[in-house]
């Protein structure tokens, strides 16, 4: 029975160790970078607060109604209906309702509408422009963790090599064949390539840290992601002319939707502020009423005169009896303000100026992005050609240096030089292939592909 609880034992805590190594591809990373991130929902709240303003503006074109009632205790000396004061108390309450519908103010309410709708598309565009932006990011940031993952595969192969030459130096030791400051050469350059190592995976750790900080880890000890199959690298590959690339990017660039969107808002602006010059008409209506107990009744004596009976009447007669009722119409017609319609106008100008400039920034922002990311890939593209012919010929080299080594025709000293130039070149091809892939995904980005490897 004990056996068997260790068995489960085991296999909970092997089953926790493999939940906790779970490797993250980039799609999860991004799609959990979208949920999750700080910055993003920051941006997604403001959106909403413009969502609420939006319904607001609807809600405004509606009649408005609103009631109100009072209760009050009067005690003391009054003065009665025979002109003499006498001590008496009373209570009395009132209720009242008013409705009010504005039915022409120069359209500004429809406008405002309108702008508060406008306004909120561009912040729903600011959000996904923020949710791509982040998307990049984090690309940059996974492309750099499996650069230096290889990076490290080379740096633990090139000291294999030197681990396998000092065993087989230390055999030529001892039969004679090479001097031992050979051998003490290599166990000298296997402790740096050691630290290479060392620096290698530092490098690594400090690159998934980064990666996992940025998603918003709570938790990074165990973070680590996918090596997935990278795509072929090929000389053609999005190398598109960037103009052709520019104009299809204005038809779905959030950035250029925002800009978009808040210069048409900025028009609205100014219709609002014309829309100051108009009449306005409203319509409103009225109803009040009020209740005391101490209210007067009149009546005829028996002698003829008038008296009055202080006799509390039922609360619904009372309020019927003094019930009010309105309903009418207001018309406000503008004659001067100090210049502040012609104000708000030439601000709401300047408003469109500025809107349209903003615009046009945007635009020249995208398509110098756009020139410099085809510039950059084409770059990229060249060096990791050229690195590949680098590889190809350092490592010819170094088999020929290898060679002569082992037959005991070069010193340990140019047979490291040689290797750790085959060291350097691999390094180089790395560092071009991931930059090649990144400068190509940005370019594909500003295609309208979406991003993934």
């Amino acid at each position: 029975m004990r056996k068997i609880a260790l068995l489960i034992l085991v296999f909970a805590f092997s089953f926790s160790g493999i939940k906790a190594q779970e490797k993250w591809n980039l799609e999860k990373c991004i799609s959990y970078a979208k949920e999750n991130n700080i910055s993003l929902k920051l941006q997604v709240l403001d959106a909403k607060t413009q969502a609420n303003n939006t319904n607001q503006s609807k809600l405004n074109l509606l009649p408005t109604l609103n009631g109100s009632s009072s209760y009050n205790y009067d005690y003391g000396r009054t003065l009665n209906a025979n002109n003499t004061y006498t001590d008496q108390n009373s209570k009395s309450g009132s209720l009242y309702l008013s409705s009010n519908m504005t039915l022409f103010n120069g359209r500004q309410k429809w406008n405002t509408l309108k702008q508060d709708q406008l306004d909120l598309l561009a912040y729903l565009q600011d959000v996904e422009k923020a949710k791509e932006d982040l998307a990049l990011n984090i690309t940059s940031y996974y492309l750099d963790i499996l650069y230096k993952k290889e990076l490290l595969q080379i740096a633990e192969e090139q000291l294999k090599v030197t681990q396998l030459q000092i065993k087989r130096s230390e055999i030529l030791v001892e039969a004679g064949t090479i001097p031992k400051g050979t051998l003490m050469e290599q166990t000298a350059q296997a402790s740096r390539e050691d630290l290479d190592v060392v620096n290698a995976e530092n490098s690594l750790d400090i690159a998934l840290l980064d990666l996992a900080q940025l998603l918003d880890l709570e938790d990074t000890r165990s973070f680590d992601i996918v090596s997935p199959e990278l795509p072929v690298l090929n000389a053609t590959k999005s190398m598109i002319d960037p103009e052709s690339v520019f104009i299809n990017a204005l038809t779905f660039r959030p950035e250029i939707k925002a800009a978009q969107y808040r210069l048409e808002s900025s028009e609205k602006g100014l219709s609002i502020a014309k829309g100051q010059r108009s009449p306005s008409l409203s319509m409103h209506g009225y109803w009040g009423s009020y209740y005391s107990n101490d209210y007067p009744e009149y009546g005829t004596d028996s002698d003829g005169s008038t008296v009055i009976f202080r006799q509390e009447m039922k609360l619904n007669d009372q309020l019927k009896a003094r019930e009010w009722k309105e309903f009418g119409f207001s018309l406000s017609i503008p004659i001067f303000n100090g210049g502040t319609v012609n104000n708000d106008i030439s601000n709401a100008k300047i408003s469109i100026d500025r809107s349209r400039l903003n615009m046009d920034n945007s635009k020249n922002t995208l398509r110098k992005e756009i020139q410099q990311a085809h510039v950059n890939a084409k770059a990229a593209m060249k060096s990791f050609f050229s690195s590949e012919i680098a590889v190809s010929s350092t490592e010819e080299a170094f088999r020929y240096t290898e060679e002569k080594f082992n037959l005991g025709l070069l010193n340990s000293v140019d047979y490291n030089q040689e290797k750790n130039n085959l060291f350097k070149a691999k390094s180089d091809l790395l560092q071009a292939k991931y930059e090649y892939i990144f400068r190509t995904k940005i370019l594909d980005f500003y295609n309208g592909i979406e991003i993934s490897l």
